[in-house]
């Protein structure tokens, strides 16, 4: 037999499968609220160990490069050097005085290009020290993070074993539900699913209220959601309602609540009508024996 095409469907057999998919939806809901705040804290402690590991990289990356720059000044007081004790050997052919202070000028020069490396090495020594001491803080963070994933990450599987075939199983219904229903009223179902705080997409109507945000609904809609003509949503949240009937929920009507008030009130009535005759009538004196 050809499955029914479901813009075919009548609003009641729309609004049915609708509220069966609610249904399965919110009890695949309940299964996640199970595990907590596990996989958030798993995502937290996931991405802190992301950010330290960037973090890691970068201070590697730092000390890379002052240890390039290390090398670079040291290349730089070699060739000083190397100058300073050339000029000192021209110093012994100079043959005037000019080129003796120009020889000594350069010599004094090379000799504080000397300094100034050496202090940059320094500075570069030091620096580096304080990053290694960082990167060693860091690695210890994330090994103990690593740690403390490792649990979470154990206490998130095992609530998953427990509920896992359950949940699968919760998802196919869904899915041969979702193929029930046509795109645009599932695609809007979803909308008002994913905006409704507590998941609710689709309500029945509680104590002449809507049972999404209990706000009060007047009769006429009341009498339009039984007649199931066609698809109502709450004026107030945006909700789908449908009649408790169609959702196979027993109305507990005010009626129901109101007949046993009736009879208290009746039985309370006549014991004071029966106290009031009592006071009227005369006493009969007791026949004497």
């Amino acid at each position: 037999m050809a499955k029914k095409d479901p813009t075919d469907l009548s609003v009641e057999e729309k609004l049915k499968a609708l509220y069966q998919l609610q249904t399965t939806l919110s009890s695949i809901d309940e299964k996640r609220a199970l595990r907590g705040e596990l996989p958030l804290e798993v995502q937290d402690l996931e991405d802190e160990i992301a950010g330290l590991t960037t973090r890691v990289e970068k201070i590697e990356s730092e000390i890379a490069d002052f240890q390039a720059a290390v090398t670079m000044k040291k290349g730089e007081i070699a060739t000083a050097q190397a100058s300073v004790k050339r000029y000192q050997q021209q110093l012994d052919e100079v043959k005037n005085n000019r080129e003796y202070d120009t020889l000594t000028k350069e010599i004094e020069y090379q000799s504080l290009e000397i300094e100034l490396c050496n202090k940059k090495i320094r500075e570069a020594q030091v620096r580096m020290e304080e990053r290694t001491h960082d990167i060693e803080q860091a690695r210890a963070l994330i090994a103990d993070r690593n740690a403390d994933l490792d649990q979470k990450r154990s206490e998130l599987e095992e609530i998953m074993q427990e509920t896992r075939d359950e949940e699968e199983q919760l998802k196919e219904k869904a899915k041969e539900l979702e193929l029930k229903i046509e795109p645009r009223l599932l695609s809007s179902f979803k909308r008002i699913r994913k905006n409704a705080r507590n998941g609710l997409g689709i309500v029945y109507v509680q104590r002449d209220a809507c049972g999404g945000c209990f706000n009060k609904i007047p009769p006429q809609r009341q009498l339009d959601i039984k007649m199931h003509k066609k698809i109502i949503v709450c004026e107030y949240c945006g909700r789908i309602l449908v009649d408790p009937e169609l959702a196979g929920v027993k109305a507990d009507g005010s009626a129901t609540e109101d007949k046993p008030k009736r009879k208290r009130a009746i039985r309370k009535t006549s014991t004071k009508k029966a106290a009031e005759k009592a006071a009227e009538e005369p006493e009969v004196p007791e026949a004497e024996a």
